[in-house]
């Protein structure tokens, strides 16, 4: 069964399908082959289920945030307030797209639609100020993984629903790994410019009354921010209702901007509706290949085969991280973790793992995913944003930045409180 799964996988992949084909035709395939039943007839009560799930609305009002973001220009204002502040340290506006990235991904909740705001507003500046171009457009596509990292966040949306895991407990547990995964990535552009200057490119020009008077613009992530992530820790709102006030005070932010007008609002809503349509198909199909593979025994067989390594914790563990690793390469982060998670988590936790602190591992991996070759996704945004060049400028100058990603499982794996502090203060 597990080997069956694992060619059919290979060879769907290999023959370039969408990743929605490729789970439904594994689903089918598996059904065909080992159900005693044909599980096909209840796949449309399967998909009718999860596409009432409250929870899962919270996606398209996220992704409806961080359209009108961009369209209202509050993504470019913030951009330049930001480098007014960071882009004195070595390598200069590198900086400042990590650190907006932070900010935006504070608002959206996508990694997907902070790599491609940001590097729609910082790619005019690779030629104006002489960088690096591969190592600027890794910084980029470094930033914008922090999307599913820092909350609100999408994907911490998704585990909670495959899990059953407290949304606002791993909203809290991811601000410190977000934090610290910043400030890792400005210290990779550091050490990338100290060991070769002519990577750092020409300073922004600044001065103490050019930040200041910037310092309003720094004020809207931070508005939406507590708009959003503090009305739920205060038991204000649900993560879903979060994300509607959330869309409403952005169209207020963008009324004042004065950029509120219908031919942009079709824009929003046409990007929204396009890529909440590409990630929920996605979903849908991923949780009838999970009812297939639960009615079929899969899981069982999985959990009987971990059993029988007897491998210490820390040893499984490390085997779970290869594993993500190398599917996230070839597989969207979505798919991954529909098809993934209601497998493994249960092992994690009888393992003596806190779910919330695997949930935070779990956005560090799909981070990884999403910037790994040969399917990276946000590498793809990148390039696709800078319509030019060759994708592997974006995968070369991407290599920094994974070791960092590493060493953050590896300091998760030493220090687990680094997640779980703040749910545990807030929480319990």
């Amino acid at each position: 069964m597990l080997l069956t799964a694992f060619i059919l996988l290979l060879i769907l992949m290999a023959l370039g399908l969408p990743v929605m084909a490729v789970l439904a035709l594994i689903g089918m395939s598996l059904d065909y082959l080992y159900s005693p039943m044909p599980l096909t007839r209840v796949m449309g009560e399967v998909i009718w289920q999860h596409s009432n799930e409250y929870l899962l609305l919270a996606i398209p009002l996220f992704i409806l945030l961080g359209e009108i973001m961009l369209r209202a220009g509050i993504a470019a204002r913030m951009y330049a307030a930001v480098g007014q502040w960071i882009s004195w340290l070595p390598g200069g506006l590198m900086h400042t797209n990590v650190g907006t990235s932070a900010l935006f991904a504070a608002t959206s909740g996508s990694s997907v639609a902070t790599a491609a705001t940001i590097g729609t507003v910082a790619l005019p500046e690779i030629e104006r100020h002489g960088y690096n171009e591969r190592l600027f457009l890794g910084s980029l596509a470094a930033g914008g993984t922090l999307g599913i990292l820092i909350p609100p966040s999408i994907n911490m949306i998704l585990y909670g629903a495959l899990t059953d895991t407290s949304v606002p407990q791993l909203y809290a547990a991811g601000i410190i790994p977000g934090i610290i995964m910043a400030g890792l990535f400005s210290m990779a552009i550091i050490v990338a410019c100290k060991w070769n200057p002519r990577l750092q490119g020409n300073p922004v020009k600044t001065d103490w009354q050019r930040r200041f008077s910037a310092l309003p613009d720094l004020l809207i992530p931070l508005v939406l921010f507590i708009i959003i992530v503090g009305s739920i820790y205060a038991g204000f709102a649900t993560p879903t209702e979060a994300a509607a006030l959330g869309v409403v005070a952005a169209f207020i932010l963008a009324a004042a901007n004065r950029q509120l007008n219908m031919p942009m609002l079709a824009r929003c809503i046409e990007g929204t509706l396009r890529t909440t349509g590409m990630t929920l198909i996605i979903i849908f199909v991923a949780y009838y290949l999970n009812f297939v593979l639960a009615s079929i025994g899969f899981v069982s067989v999985v959990n009987q085969a971990i059993a029988a390594l007897a491998w210490p914790p820390l040893l499984i563990m490390l085997a779970l991280i290869v594993m993500y690793v190398l599917m996230g390469m070839f597989m969207d982060t979505f798919a991954v973790m529909v098809l993934t998670i209601p497998l493994v988590t249960p092992i994690v936790v009888s393992l003596g793992y806190d779910p919330v602190w695997f949930g935070i591992l779990m956005m560090i991996l799909c981070e990884t995913a999403l910037i790994t070759p040969p399917i990276g996704m946000v590498c793809f945004v990148v390039q696709g944003v800078r319509k030019s060049g060759s994708l592997s400028d974006v995968f070369i100058g991407i290599t920094p930045f994974l070791s960092v990603l590493f060493l953050m499982m590896a300091l998760l794996l030493a220090f687990p409180s680094i997640a779980l502090f703040l749910p545990e203060l807030l929480y319990r």
